[in-house]
């Protein structure tokens, strides 16, 4: 027969036979604090994965032609990328509202987007450049990515994000229409969200084509102002020096008929 003085160190001594295995020592569960388990790490979202599938559907569209039509796309279509896609319509050189968003566009802005336009996304800063790519988008028309960054603040979390535009056509067979996705990493916090442009690429539509360079837009519809050009002197009107010549030219304006 083993006493407990025989066991080898670090076995555990069993309890007494007859008596109850609750009276045995169990170990404290608050000595071993338990690991905190977040429900958003096991749904991470993956940009670069949500951009292939939705090149990948775009691509799908094509069947042959350089541009998919707007009456093609389907939800069903993308399906896990649902939540980030967005429809925009073409409503003026360098600007576009949204037709159709995502919840996730909602979150960002904390509000419904439909019918605002993209800019609402951006900082005052970086619009101009938006302008310049999304308009490059309808006239190559070329594919765009963009990627941003948003500062964190108070409740506000740092973000990085990427926007991907790609060019459709309408039921007239006009660019004016695009589909894109919006992906923005980490918490999104205190709506509404804007972003700073860090970068762009464009793409060719088709493999081996020039791209478009996005070049800098005229400041709304206004023309470059014509330089200034001083009149002819009317030599008649140097030549009246006397009273009377000058009297002369005076003419008596009447509304009467």
């Amino acid at each position: 027969m083993f006493s407990n003085d025989d066991q080898e160190p670090g076995a555990k001594t069993l309890p007494p036979a007859g008596s109850d295995s609750r009276d045995a020592p169990q170990d404290d569960p608050r000595q071993k604090p338990g690991e905190l388990l977040r429900l958003a790490d096991f749904d991470r979202i993956r940009p670069g994965q949500i951009i292939l599938e939705m090149r990948a559907y775009w691509e799908s569209l094509r069947k042959g032609r350089a541009i998919p039509m707007r009456a093609d796309v389907e939800p069903r279509g993308i399906r896990n990328a649902l939540d980030y896609a967005f429809i925009l319509e073409r409503i003026a050189p360098g600007a576009a509202r949204f037709r159709l968003a995502g919840r996730h566009l909602i979150d960002l802005m904390g509000m419904e987007v439909r019918g605002m336009p993209l800019c609402a996304l951006i900082n005052a800063r970086g619009r101009g450049r938006l302008s310049d790519v999304l308009e490059s988008v309808f006239k190559a028309p070329q594919i765009a990515e963009i990627r941003l960054y948003s500062e964190g603040a108070y409740a506000q979390p740092a973000l990085d994000a990427r926007l991907l535009l790609l060019p459709l056509r309408s039921d007239l067979g006009d660019v004016t229409r695009a589909l894109g996705c919006f992906i923005a990493e980490g918490e999104i916090g205190q709506a509404p969200r804007r972003f700073d442009i860090t970068g762009d690429e464009c793409q060719p539509v088709i493999p081996g084509a020039v791209v478009l360079e996005p070049s800098p837009s005229s400041h709304g519809f206004a023309e470059p102002p014509a330089p200034f050009r001083a009149a002819p002197p009317d030599q008649r009107h140097r030549e009246a020096d006397t009273p009377e010549e000058r009297r002369a030219r005076f003419r008596i304006v009447s509304d009467k008929t």
